[in-house]
């Protein structure tokens, strides 16, 4: 568009130039070799453009001609070069869809018509037609070329993570992934992996340095990152909690300010600062993540906040924290739990009760038959209890990738996925449990087989409940019973039940039921 109008420009130029003599006559007299030529300034105008443009064509043609096998062998070179990327692009899709001889005929075309240190995709599409054949170690021979060349570093160092990955060396495949975050941190795949690396090994600095190269590359958002340094610097905190409690204070203090809800973080916060006699201070980070979500970590460390406190004080305080959340189920077991200590059996029994009312489970029917067994000891009700007990929802624990801890944990044991634990009421499903200190499988659900197509019952209801004995003779013979009846799970028997054996305490069922790990 510019060189049209510039061409437009030049001949409006020179019309004007012309009309501008033609209105002014005149006569040019040359005399040349002893002869006199006289013309008029049109005339003589019109010559000199005449042969400027005649010296321009005839340039023109001696430069074409002398350019001639240059631009021949150019024309040539860039046909061939269009017919070699388009047998790359042609391979390249071959490769997407799984034709590994296409990908590999086309491989071999592209590296005929174009050179490889040129095009690095030719070396790309040599190593997945390589995968595809199922050549897998010229394959990683390949992506090892690749780290020579800056430009294709990033891409080897990929590819040799995949291989480790497909071959399951979970160390070789973080070794990579670390050198290529190193380099680019905004890789995700990189940067997971040698955060799950980092965390696995307890370098809790190391991640929180890695987050934070996350967040300047924008790879993820404000918010999330500053989750995930919560999660790291309360993960941080625990383990310098006993080394060195100053930086453990610190990184509480930082995790709590980051994320005000997070219930671990708040708890080791104000541990933290309760150990410093900072009662008043620990009370406020309790409170505030009480009112966000009430947890019984929370509860538990709040009520005991002062050593020396009675029982008294320590259920004035759980009432204190009742109000700050009202109406819900963990503000009515932590009263009670205070209650009980205080052998004030009436608010215990109705904070109790109301917890069921609002939210039926395990905890709190293990509650209340503690509550019966300080009160009134009738053993008959206790089971009663401990029978709703078994047959109640799971109490909500920390949850991550089907594993259920007593205790929150920064990483997932099973993948290494960063807070990955949620506070959640774990799932029923068929299996069994496994007793964490034992070992030995404990029945959990009855099912029918699954292989006979019959319907599946997740959760069965329990056996009917038994009268108290009413004679030492009962009871006797309520103690002898054979407790293998009851584990002849799936084959016809009745479901799990609890021993009749007075001598067993709620305390410890509850204590034992409390400590189980499983997986589901």
């Amino acid at each position: 568009m510019i060189r049209l109008l510039v061409f437009l420009a030049v001949v409006f130029a020179l019309g004007l130039g012309f009309a501008w003599l033609a209105d002014r006559p005149g006569e040019m007299l040359v005399t040349f070799n002893g002869y006199q030529y006289q013309v008029t300034l049109m005339v003589a105008a019109v010559a000199i453009v005449a042969v400027v443009a005649a010296v321009m064509i005839v340039w023109w043609l001696i430069k074409s001609l002398w350019n001639s096998p240059y631009t021949i062998s150019r024309y040539f070179r860039v046909r061939r070069r269009d017919r070699g990327y388009q047998a790359l692009s042609t391979g390249m899709i071959a490769a997407g869809a799984g034709d590994g001889a296409l990908a590999r005929k086309k491989t071999k075309e592209a590296a005929k018509l174009i050179n490889s240190d040129q095009e690095p995709l030719i070396n790309l599409l040599d190593a997945q037609a390589s995968l595809l054949e199922g050549d897998h170690e010229g394959a990683r021979e390949k992506f090892e070329r690749m780290l020579d060349d800056p430009e294709m570093r990033l891409l080897g160092l990929r590819g040799l993570y995949l291989e480790a990955e497909r071959l399951g060396d979970r160390n070789a495949a973080r070794h990579y992934a670390g050198r290529a975050a190193a380099v680019a941190p905004q890789l995700a795949w990189a940067a997971e992996s040698t955060l799950e690396e980092l965390t696995e090994r307890g370098d809790w600095d190391g991640a929180l340095k890695l987050v934070e190269a996350q967040k300047s590359t924008r790879q993820i958002e404000r918010d999330a990152a500053n989750r995930r340094r919560a999660v790291l610097l309360t993960a941080k905190a625990q383990a310098l909690v006993d080394s060195d409690p100053s930086a453990a204070r610190a990184a509480a203090l930082e995790a709590n300010k980051l994320a005000p809800d997070f219930a671990p973080a708040a708890v080791v916060a104000a541990d933290m600062v309760f150990r410093q006699n900072d009662v008043r201070k620990g009370s406020k980070i309790l409170e505030a993540a009480w009112k966000a979500e009430p947890h019984p970590d929370i509860a538990d460390l709040y009520t005991h906040a002062r050593v020396g406190d009675a029982v008294m004080d320590r259920l004035n305080r759980a009432k204190k924290l009742q109000e700050l959340k009202k109406n819900h189920a963990e503000s009515s077991m932590a009263v009670a739990r205070a209650a009980l200590d205080a052998q004030d059996f009436a608010t215990a029994r109705r904070e109790a009760e109301a917890a069921i009312r609002m939210d039926r489970r395990e905890g709190a029917y293990l509650l209340l038959a503690d509550i019966e067994e300080a009160e009134t000891g009738d053993q008959g009700k206790v089971r009663q209890l401990l029978s709703k007990a078994v047959r109640a929802p799971r109490d909500p624990a920390w949850v991550a990738d089907g594993v259920i801890s007593e205790r929150w944990a920064p990483v997932s044991p099973i993948t290494g996925k960063l807070d990955a634990f949620t506070w959640r009421a774990p799932m029923e499903r068929l299996g069994q449990l496994i007793d964490s200190e034992a070992d030995l499988p404990v029945p959990a659900i009855a099912a029918a087989p699954a292989a006979q197509g019959k319907a599946i019952e997740i959760a069965p209801d329990a056996p009917a409940e038994r009268p108290a004995p009413a004679n030492d003779g009962e009871k006797e013979m309520a103690a002898a019973e054979p407790a293998g009846e009851a584990e002849a799970i799936g084959q016809g028997s009745e479901p799990p039940r609890l021993p009749d054996d007075p001598g067993v305490a709620p305390e410890e069922e509850a204590e034992k039921s409390a400590r189980r790990f499983r997986l589901f």
